[in-house]
């Protein structure tokens, strides 16, 4: 060979290797949208609603939620609330959810036989029931259980694991596709109409590169809630020392019961034992005074306390509003009355206030309206986004094909790709079996389209 056809060949290597590269980078992307992409559409219809969870339940279930103002009345009792419940749903309650405004019922929460529970609502000004809902039975609960595909039980949520880390892997690659290449439309505007396909892509392209990093953040900020990933973390995080940091937790008994099982909580609490009231030989307080401890604490309006129902049992305060500040937890010796464990946000440690404070803002609670207003157009975008995939594929495929993109000249550029996935498949297993999966698939197809073109 001589030195000119030498030179010519390594010319033509090097033109080559940023194509073969961008045929590598387009197939996985192409493979991660055709996974996320249903997915995405799901999470941000969903997610979307939610933002707005208390406004929609107070407008969907106004009946029981919503409550006059009555100036010239006090609350009754809890106490009374409580047994005007349990006359209107006999069982035993296990829960009391004090009202969050002067426009909010008060919740009852009732175990009933079966094991089901049962919420009942009552006018905190006259002690009557509005009526009730099944446990967590509220228009927005249901949205929510869609949105973890929790309702699907185990298997659908470690999809929306899966694709979590897909959808990080589709950002990644579509930002290296948007990278501008001397074209001089289709960067940050928007060529030609809708009739053409070029609309669709550059909508894709210019919507992705404004949304990609709120995809990010809310797969990493919603990956804690997942059922593999997040349980293991969650564990290692905060399974040892009873679930609470050191200097919280002091010399009482614990039980094995968790809070998480007994009361919604935050993600650092998950782990968090129940303590246990040792038995001074004496009565036990009642629940009024054990709301009346939980106010001359200062906790924020719209805690709920759990009812202890053993002889070793606890009131537990809970709330989880808005302000990350002012979450807190607070067990009372059921007898005494006095803090056991006294658990706040400025108690967790540098990673557990991180992780909350991701979860706070992905559930646009944070910075309030603000918040709610920028992640539903973020939702927004990303319907945006999913739907100009969905028409420019259609528009590009061959006519009774699936239109894989096409593979790379050079198959070896793979390995600096697949390289990068193995780290991603380390970080997040589930994501890691997939991608493997992928790849068996993809190997397959490429097998079989080559006998077809021999």
């Amino acid at each position: 060979m001589t030195d000119l056809s030498i030179g010519q060949e390594r010319a033509a290597l090097a033109a080559r290797a940023p194509s073969d590269l961008y045929r590598a980078v387009w197939r996985w992307h192409f493979y991660a949208g055709l996974f996320v992409l249903p997915f995405l559409i799901s999470l941000a219809i969903t997610g979307g609603l939610y933002l707005f969870r208390d406004p929609i339940d107070a407008f969907v279930h106004a009946d029981l939620k919503q409550v006059a103002v009555k100036a010239d009345a006090g609350h009754v009792p809890p106490s009374a609330m409580v047994a005007a419940a349990l006359r209107f749903q006999p069982g035993t309650a296990v829960k009391f959810t004090d009202p969050a405004t002067a426009t909010s019922s008060a919740e009852v929460t009732i175990a009933v036989s079966g094991g089901e529970k049962r919420a009942v609502y009552v006018d905190p000004y006259d002690g009557r029931v509005l009526g009730a809902l099944p446990d967590r039975g509220t228009i927005m609960w249901t949205i929510r259980t869609l949105h973890s595909l929790k309702y699907f039980g185990s298997f659908a949520r470690a999809l929306i694991e899966i694709a979590g880390g897909w959808a990080i892997l589709l950002v990644a690659t579509g930002i290296y596709l948007w990278w501008p290449r001397r074209q001089t439309g289709g960067v940050l505007t928007i060529r030609a109409t809708p009739a053409r396909r070029v609309f669709w892509r550059d909508l894709h392209a210019v919507t992705g590169l404004f949304v990609g990093g709120f995809i990010v953040f809310l797969a990493i900020t919603g990956m804690p809630w997942s059922g593999v990933w997040g349980a293991k973390v969650n564990e290692w995080a905060n399974g040892s020392n009873f679930g609470y940091p050191a200097g919280v937790r002091i010399a009482v008994p614990m039980s094995d019961e968790h809070l998480d099982h007994l009361a919604k909580t935050s993600w650092s609490l998950e782990q968090a034992q129940m303590p246990q009231s040792p038995s001074h030989g004496m009565a036990p307080i009642s629940l009024d005074d054990a709301v009346a401890t939980f106010d001359r604490l200062g906790l924020h309006r719209g805690y709920t306390v759990n009812i202890p129902t053993t002889a070793m049992g606890v009131y537990t305060g809970s709330v989880y509003p808005a302000d990350l500040a002012q979450q807190r937890v607070v067990h009372l010796d059921q007898y005494s009355g006095k803090p056991l464990i006294d658990m706040s946000y400025g108690d967790y440690g540098p990673l557990g206030r991180a992780l909350e404070w991701g979860i706070n803002v992905h559930m646009g609670q944070q910075y309030g309206l603000a918040d709610q207003l920028v992640l539903s157009a973020a939702c927004l975008a990303i319907i945006v986004l999913c739907v100009s995939a969905a028409i420019m594929w259609w528009k590009r495929r061959p006519k009774g094909r699936l239109g894989i993109p096409p593979l790379p000249a050079d198959p070896r550029v793979f390995r600096g790709l697949l390289a990068l996935l193995a780290i991603g498949g380390v970080l997040f297993p589930l994501v890691g079996l997939s991608l493997l999966v992928m790849l068996a698939l993809d190997r397959a197809v490429i097998g079989l389209r080559r006998p077809a073109r021999r």
